[in-house]
Order: C-alpha cells, then structure tokens, then sequence
C-alpha cells in the first residue's frame, strides 16, 4: 500500500471511530445547553484589547501576549491555557479578578505555540517539556523581577510542572504559588478517553500532519469527528451551561489548527511530569478540577494534591474540563485564596481589605 493510500485508510478509520464512539459525547453535549443564556452580551474577545506584545521563544516561536494591571504591580500572575484553547479560555478571571485585585496586581496571558494569535512550529517541539521552556521565555521578558503565581489549566498546568521540572531554583525565590486546574502530572491514558485517543487512525493524520503536511488540510474533518466529540462532551458537566459559553469554546477548539491538535494529543498521552511536584511543594499550591472531567479526572487532582503539601483541594461538584468557563467564581475564590497564601503578608493584608470593602458595598 502506498503511504498515500496508508493515509486515507487511517482518515477513513478515524471518522469510523469519531461516528462511534461520539455520537452518544454529542447528544449528551445537546442535553447540556440551556435555552436561558446569563452569558449573552458577554464580550469574549476582551482581551484582544489588552495591551499586546510578542515574545520570541528561545527556538524562535513568537507568542502573543496580553497584559492587564499596573507594571510595577507588587505581584504578576501568569496564566496559560490549555489544549486546543487560547488565552481566551480565562476570560472569566481575566475580568471578575481584576476587579477583584485592581492595581495590586499585574496578570499576564499569553497563547501557547500553535495555538490562537502565536506563531506554528516545527510539529516535533509541540511537547510538554517545550512547554515549560516557552512559559520561562515569558517570565523572563513580562516578569523579569518581583514575586509570580503561575496558574495552569489542562495543558497548561502541564506547562507549570515541567517549568518547575526544569527550573526548580526559581522556586520559591520567583515563583512563590502555583494552580493546577483541570490537569494531570502524567499522561492522559487513564482517563476514561484514554482508549480512543489510542486509535492507530490518529496516529496516521499525526505522520501525515509531520510528514505531509500539503495533505493534511484532507484530513481535518476524520480528525475532529473523532477528537471533536470528545472535547466538547468532556468539556461541561453541568446541565445548564451558557449556549454562550459553549458556542465560545467550540470556536477556540475549531480554529486549533490540526497540526496542532493532533501532535499535542499524542504529548498529552505520553508526558510525564511528575518530577515538577517535587518542586511545587516548596510552594503554596491550587489544585482545583470538575468531578464530572472525562478528559483528566478527580482522581488525577487528587493524587497531586495528596504530594503537595501546601495544596488546597477544590473539586467543583458538577463541572466538567473547562471548570474555569463553567463555574467561574468558584475558581476565581480559590485564586484570591492562593495569592493571599503565596504573597507577602502586605499584599495579603491589601487584597484582604479590598475583599472586605466590596463585601460591604454588596
């Protein structure tokens, strides 16, 4: 068989798949929207008009990245997202928090490489390890000095252990707090999607994406009628979610390009990152998730809140993997919280007296 032919049989064995095994994720992604839609007029693209910059990773990737807060804020934290998302991902956090902590904090967002506003790749950098040598690049250029919360969600809390993995001695005299929402130390394989994510088919629109990429456009559709079904079921656990919110995501998920999709799939089955919990205890931690997450489950939170010993454990009863779009508030406390655990006592002292007086105001 030549490789062309190998190609279209593993496209063919894809969306065979993807009509399988997500017709019953889709129907239950349908039973999950509500006709009431508390999030209509909300503006997603907020933080497009944030002030902007781009900073080139140590292999030459440009990442976008946005800012909001003062620059000599007494403290930065840095948000990355997770698969197939964007910066956009924390839109929630991104305004409720900075109302929340007005000028005593700077937050900084930035896209993953091969993901939303930054630059594609070489496909064989789309891993885990290169993950946390990008999120160093962005330390170093929008928090070169000062005390940093890092906050990681799915992929991006990946990104979090392997910086920790590999630069353990800035922790905690930089780094002082860390959050791993929605995420696991160690591949994805046990999750209830493990299986399916296996598939040879994937495998073959991943050569493709490496090898042929002029071929891989043919391939779009197999590829997401597997993977597609899959990250919108997981995504929401609750039966009222926003048509808003999930029509916003879906956006972020459809745009990934499949290069991307497919060759991050296969860093998130594989990585290991485990070591970086080592590090983290030196640090307040959040470890937070949605007991209804098919993509990394309760039980992956658990076991690395059980190594961290200054970790606090939130699990968002009804959630799904986007718990931060889901349930916002719930995340947002726990961010509050683990700044004021991880940052000076002056700076606890201030965001405690701002809690207080907008408390009053209610």
């Amino acid at each position: 068989m030549s490789r062309g032919a190998g190609w279209l049989a593993g496209a063919a064995g894809v969306a065979a798949v993807g009509s399988a095994a997500g017709v019953s994720m889709a129907r239950s992604l349908r039973r999950r929207v509500t006709d009431e839609d508390p999030h209509r007029d909300e503006d997603f693209e907020l933080l497009d008009a944030d002030r902007s910059c781009v900073v080139t990773t140590s292999d030459g990737v440009p990442l976008a990245v946005r800012e909001v807060g003062p620059e000599d804020a007494p403290l930065t934290v840095v948000f990355a997202h997770g698969f197939c998302l964007r910066m956009g991902s924390f839109h929630f956090q991104r305004v409720r928090l900075t109302e929340h902590w007005g000028a005593q904090v700077r937050m900084v967002f930035f896209d993953q490489r091969g993901h939303g506003q930054s630059g594609d790749a070489p496909p064989e950098t789309y891993t885990v390890e290169q993950l946390g040598r990008d999120l160093e690049a962005v330390l170093a250029v929008m928090a070169p000095k000062g005390p940093v919360v890092l906050v990681g969600h799915s992929m991006g809390g990946m990104a979090v252990l392997s910086h920790a993995r590999q630069y353990p001695q800035r922790y905690p005299t930089r780094v002082v707090g860390a959050a791993l929402i929605s995420s696991a130390a160690e591949g994805v394989a046990r999750s209830p999607v493990g299986e399916i994510l296996k598939n040879p088919a994937l495998e073959a629109v991943r050569f493709t994406a490496r090898y042929a990429p002029k071929l891989v456009h043919r391939g779009r559709g197999a590829a997401r009628s597997v993977i597609g079904p899959i990250l919108r079921a997981a995504s929401y656990g609750d039966e009222k979610i926003s048509p808003s919110v999930v029509a916003f995501s879906e956006r972020m998920m459809h745009d990934t390009p499949i290069a991307t999709l497919v060759e991050f799939l296969h860093a998130l089955e594989v990585h290991d990152e485990t070591a970086g919990l080592e590090t983290l205890r030196r640090v307040p931690t959040l470890v937070a998730c949605g007991d209804r997450d098919l993509l990394t489950p309760k039980e992956y939170s658990q076991e690395m809140a059980d190594v961290l010993a200054k970790s606090e454990l939130v699990i968002v009863p009804g959630a799904g993997h986007l718990v931060q779009l889901e349930c916002p508030e719930v995340i947002n406390d726990a961010l509050v919280r683990l700044v004021e655990r991880a940052t000076p006592s002056k700076l606890t002292a201030l965001t405690r007296r701002v809690t207080q007086r907008v408390r009053s105001d209610d």
